[in-house]
């Protein structure tokens, strides 16, 4: 069996690694096709792109569909050879249908293993090179999200608060600035002021300019101070402090922790996007070891409608899967889910389906 398990081994990481390169190049091509009016217009070259840019995102690609391609190369090449009768030939040598489906699971466990450690440390530090670039190739409305200037709010503990009238997220910089902070009773204790503000990434620091000071005595009394110039730690970097939907991309899982944790310890309930993120990192892994059992299972019996069949029946299938967990994200950022629900959901109804499929197959 030792030459059996080499030979589907051979065939798994072969056809994975097919579909993976096609999958690959055919999506770049459209991609750079599609997205290189927008980066030319914004300044760039595509082939400033093509080096900076496409070499991370193609990381993210192949994390974000290598459950389909799992699915579909196993479909694939065990339908091949379950049309050619060698399963048949492997069963009735005497191996059972478990010991014939054992370098299925090898392969699959190694490829999980593998997508486990880039999704949780790979894939960040691709992320954080990607996302700089990214937006150049939004439309100029979703653009300007990411690199144009907005109202935004934070809360930087049970009892601080920093509201901002205009900041530009790439300048790092905005006016219209508002710190305040409460007493244990919600009431108004201090208040800072300033027309303008800036970060300093090297003094890891604010520059507030034209402020003014309101510091509230317990009397009611109210103490004014104003000047041209003063410097403030929040002890965080502003991306941080406002935090985008890529922030959590761009975290390695202890720091996408750590994050989440601070974050709760401030009061901030709106963590969901977070927290998907942070599950999804280890759900979809898995999924390829399930994926690859419904496979087998499905594609291990000679059909009528062979090879063609097959494959349709598998690529539906994975196209539902995958794209569930973008149907669930939604779902979980309105709340409707919890987060560690939504991210395992499709896993907890695909892997009975899965067991199920296979100890059919294997008792026949």
């Amino acid at each position: 069996m030792k030459i059996i398990d080499l030979y589907i081994i051979k065939k798994y990481l072969g056809t994975f690694g097919f579909m993976l390169g096609l999958l690959t190049i055919i999506v770049l091509v459209i991609d750079v096709q599609a997205k290189a009016p927008r980066i030319e217009s914004n300044g760039f070259t595509v082939t400033e792109f093509l080096v900076n840019f496409y070499p991370y995102w193609i990381i993210n690609l192949i994390i974000t569909f290598m459950s389909i391609l799992v699915f579909i190369s196993v479909i694939f090449f065990t339908s091949k050879i379950a049309n050619n009768t060698e399963i048949v030939a492997v069963i009735s040598s005497g191996a059972s249908f478990h010991r014939f489906a054992r370098p299925y699971l090898m392969t699959s466990s190694f490829i999980a293993v593998i997508a486990l450690l880039i999704n949780h440390f790979v894939l960040p530090l691709a992320n954080i090179k990607k996302n700089e670039l990214e937006p150049y190739t939004y439309s100029a409305v979703n653009r300007e999200q990411f690199t144009g200037s907005a109202e935004v709010s934070t809360q930087l503990s049970k009892t601080e608060y920093i509201f901002i009238k205009s900041y530009n997220k790439k300048e790092k910089r905005g006016s219209g600035f508002i710190y305040q902070k409460f007493d244990k009773n919600r009431k108004l204790i201090y208040q800072l002021n300033a027309n303008e503000f800036s970060w300093e990434k090297t003094k890891n620091h604010f520059l507030l300019n034209n402020y003014l000071e309101k510091t509230i005595n317990k009397d009611e009394t109210e103490k004014l101070s104003n000047g041209n110039s003063m410097t403030k730690s929040f002890g965080h970097p502003p991306e941080e402090l406002f935090p985008d939907v890529l922030l959590g991309q761009n975290k390695t899982t202890p720091e996408l922790i750590k994050f989440i944790n601070r974050e709760k310890e401030k009061g901030n309930a709106n963590l969901n996007s977070y927290l998907n993120e942070l599950y999804q990192r280890t759900s979809m892994p898995i999924s390829v070891i399930i994926l690859t059992i419904l496979g087998l299972s499905l594609s291990s019996q000679k059909k009528r409608g062979g090879l063609g069949l097959n494959l349709a029946i598998g690529i539906a299938l994975a196209f539902v899967f995958v794209f569930s967990f973008e149907v669930l994200k939604v779902v979980s950022e309105n709340k409707t889910l919890t987060p560690l629900f939504a991210m395992w959901l499709p896993n907890l109804v695909f892997g009975p389906v899965a067991l199920f499929l296979y100890f059919k197959r294997a008792n026949q």
